[in-house]
This record gives structure tokens, C-alpha cells and sequence, in this order.
């Protein structure tokens, strides 16, 4: 069965953020996410979330900083400590992170090396918590210049070497496409270790349907892997959100 979450960093954005919820709500969808807590009203997501009968699906963590730098390590256990408590009071077990921006002047062995030490210290936290962080490739081709993680293969490797059930892999299906396509091989043959997925076409970012990928059989793979947690929709929609979204609940009406 494919869940699908509503990222409303992207969704509805004609609309004030909180009202953004039961706009998710009205048309179908059983779940929504964000990015970062620190700057959002975590009591009014709450209230609107419950009010509508609506789950957040995930969420950015706070890890002190980038994963690339150990200079930060310090401030992970408190942030993410803070990032759990946000959780808990959303009834969410799932939030995501980034690992920051290659350091120039660092070997990337040296910046693999401080990304899994990070995880390592979090996965602590994490596990008594029974909550599970999804660490994001991005493609560094078209949207993000720089970034350090970008292939799934290293990503898939970290998640390894950190070796804890509480630290997965964030499968983002826009930017693994345009990095190394390979989609339904790289996560059916990887599905234990992916915790969440994102949703877009390729190219311009827009909902499933409008461009080269395959979705209606990527997700029936998805679906037959035996996933079982969130689907987010991260995509800014050609026409309007409530279409975009009816779409995407008809394309996996019977997965």
C-alpha cells in the first residue's frame, strides 16, 4: 500500500502555511510534512493536524549543523534531543536530514568518515526513542551545487556503517533520477535500508506524470517491495495542488 504525504513547503503555497493541513485533509490525503520545526508554530500544526484527523508523515531534524563537519557533534545530542520532543508531540517516528555542502580543502573519505560518526552518535539517541532519521542524497547536477551526498550507493554505504535501524535512507526518486536513473533496481534491491521517499518528475520538479519518469511502475514496485511507511509528495505542481494531488490518489488508487 503506498502512503502519501503532502510536503507543504511546496503544496498549496497561496495559502497562509498552517492553513495549508486542511487543505491536505480536504482532498484525500492522510498525512503532510515539512522541513524544518525551528521557525514553524509546532502548537498550531498540532491543533490543525488533530483537528482534521491528518498525520505528519516526517520532518527536518535539527542536528547542530552540518554532518560534514565534526566541529558540530557537540551540539548534535541537544538538537536532536529537541528534534525528538517536536516529534513526539506530533505523533511522528520519522524525521529527515541533510548532510551539508562539501568542505573544501577535506578529503571526502575525511567528510564520510564525520557524516557516519554523526549518525552513529544519533543513532544512540534515537533507538530508545523508536524513532528513525532518513539521511537525503541530493543531485548536485541541477538544484543543488555542492551538496556532499549525491549517489545512493554512498548513501546506501553510510547507512551501513552506521549499522542501526533508527538510520535509514531518504530515497528522493526526482534526484536519484537525474543523478543515476536506475530507479526501480537501485530501490528494490535496497528497500531494508530506505525509511522515506520523495515524489517528482524530472525534468522541472513538477507532479508524477509530467515528465520522463515511469511512476505508475515505480510505485506499483514500491508498493509490491513491501514499504510500508511515508510516500512524500515534494513537488511544486503545474497547475493547482488540490489536481496535482487527486492525481497522485487515483495513480495508486489499487497499490
Amino acid at each position: 500500500m503506498i502512503k502519501l504525504s503532502a510536503c507543504i513547503e511546496a503544496l498549496y503555497t497561496d495559502v497562509p502555511f498552517i492553513e495549508r493541513i486542511e487543505k491536505v485533509a480536504n482532498v484525500g490525503l492522510k498525512a503532510f510534512e515539512f522541513w524544518g520545526w525551528g521557525n514553524k508554530d509546532i502548537d498550531a500544526i498540532k491543533e490543525a493536524k488533530d483537528k482534521f484527523g491528518i498525520e505528519v508523515g516526517t520532518f527536518g531534524a535539527d542536528v547542530g549543523g552540518p554532518l560534514v563537519d565534526p566541529k558540530n557533534r557537540e551540539k548534535l545530542p541537544e538538537r536532536l534531543k529537541a528534534s525528538i520532543e517536536v516529534a513526539k508531540k506530533l505523533g511522528c517516528d520519522g524525521m529527515l536530514v541533510t548532510t551539508g555542502n562539501e568542505i573544501e580543502g577535506v578529503s571526502r573519505d575525511k567528510q564520510h568518515e564525520s557524516i557516519v560518526e554523526g549518525l552513529k552518535v544519533a543513532a544512540e539517541i534515537l533507538e530508545p526513542e523508536g524513532m528513525v532519521l532518513s539521511l537525503e542524497p541530493l543531485n548536485v547536477l541541477v538544484n543543488h551545487k555542492g551538496y556532499y551526498l549525491y549517489t545512493s550507493d554512498e548513501g546506501f554505504q553510510i547507512i551501513d556503517e552506521v549499522g542501526s535501524p533508527s538510520v535509514k535512507l531518504l530515497y528522493d526518486i526526482y534526484h536519484q533520477q537525474i543523478t543515476e536513473g536506475n530507479l526501480i533496481a537501485n530501490i528494490t534491491d535496497s528497500i531494508d535500508k530506505i525509511s522515506h521517499f520523495h515524489v517528482a518528475d524530472v525534468p522541472g520538479r513538477h507532479e508524477p506524470g509530467t515528465g520522463e519518469i515511469n511512476y505508475k511502475n515505480v510505485f506499483k514496485s514500491i508498493a509490491e517491495s513491501g514499504y510500508e511507511r511515508f510516500v512524500g509528495l515534494e513537488f511544486w505542481p503545474i497547475g493547482t495542488s488540490d489536481d496535482a494531488l487527486k492525481s497522485l490518489l487515483e495513480m495508486t488508487a489499487d497499490m
